[in-house]
């Protein structure tokens, strides 16, 4: 079994960090136990992996990280580890412009901005929850890999899955597709990327801007949908959302008292922020205020744009 140590700077939060990977608490590909330990699959340029990532007690005042792999793709899983867990980002280049950010980002040291490489594995739930809740999308996403997942290798929890190969997915009849609750311009958005998955996978070594236009040329995948994806896949602290419903209201209300929030209101807001304005808005949902989101619920069908 392949086994690996890494030592983060600190100050460092494991499950602040990892939480963004997870899709929900019956995540069958993301899974925290109670101790601390985290479980993830992946189905990477090597094959299927399982990974174990467990923080270890130390007789130093240094956190350390273990992780351990199983299945083919084991060992790529644990050279790209320190990676996963943010050892590329660099909060400290962050400088806050507001009090409520810069209060946040003193309680929130330790969090940092993983970044898989990979992006089949974040595209394709990402498409799943446009224009829907997100319990929705995530019943959905649970429902497909219960269905057509693969039974991940090693001892990975019960009821975990890793996410079938883009051919797997292109072979799912529309029928499945409409149990899970997936309409048919979502499940075509998500047919045409697997027909392009080796292209799209380029995206991870690409510079944010090129890699949101290498996604966006896939009919289906706007920006909302290009910058959740990165955020994942690169690590991306710039990758702001736009054409959500509820950001733009969260972080002007947040940031003004207002609750008129657009996108061109949050874009002028976080320009102080440029290059790093995912991590501000991520700051700014940690350390709030945020408004009622009941005020301002869309349809159940327009809760977030492509």
């Amino acid at each position: 079994m392949p086994r690996r140590l890494w030592v983060p700077p600190e100050p460092y939060d494991l499950a602040r960090t990892l939480r963004v990977l997870r899709r929900g608490a019956g995540d069958p590909t993301c899974r925290r136990e109670a101790d601390g330990t985290w479980w993830r699959t992946c189905r990477t340029p090597r094959g299927p992996a399982t990974l174990k990532i467990s923080p270890l007690d130390s007789t130093t005042d240094k956190t350390v990280i273990a992780g351990e792999a199983w299945g083919p793709g084991a060992a790529w899983t644990l050279e790209s580890l320190p990676t996963l867990l943010g050892a590329e980002d660099d909060p400290a280049v962050f400088v806050p412009r507001h009090r409520i950010v810069a209060r946040a980002h003193r309680k929130h040291a330790g969090l940092r901005l993983p970044r898989t490489g990979l992006v089949m594995e974040h595209l394709i739930p990402t498409v799943l929850e446009q224009r829907i809740t997100t319990g929705s999308a995530h019943y959905a996403w649970r429902h497909l890999l219960a269905r057509y997942g693969e039974q991940p290798p090693g001892p990975a929890p019960h009821g975990m899955r890793v996410m079938p190969p883009p051919q797997v997915w292109r072979m799912i009849p529309s029928w499945e597709w409409h149990r899970a609750g997936v309409d048919r311009a979502r499940a075509t958005t998500i047919l045409r990327a697997c027909h392009r998955a080796p292209r799209l996978e380029e995206a991870a070594a690409m510079a944010l801007p090129d890699a949101m236009a290498r996604l966006q040329l896939i009919p289906g995948i706007g920006p909302w949908t290009a910058a959740e994806t990165l955020q994942r896949t690169l690590g991306a602290p710039d990758a702001l959302t736009l054409g959500d419903l509820h950001l733009p209201v969260q972080i002007t209300y947040a940031l003004t008292g207002r609750r008129d929030g657009t996108d061109e209101l949050m874009l002028q807001l976080l320009a102080p922020y440029a290059g790093q304005r995912h991590r501000a808005a991520r700051l700014i949902l940690l350390g709030g205020p945020l408004p009622d989101r009941r005020a301002h619920r869309a349809p159940h069908n327009r809760i977030a744009h492509l």
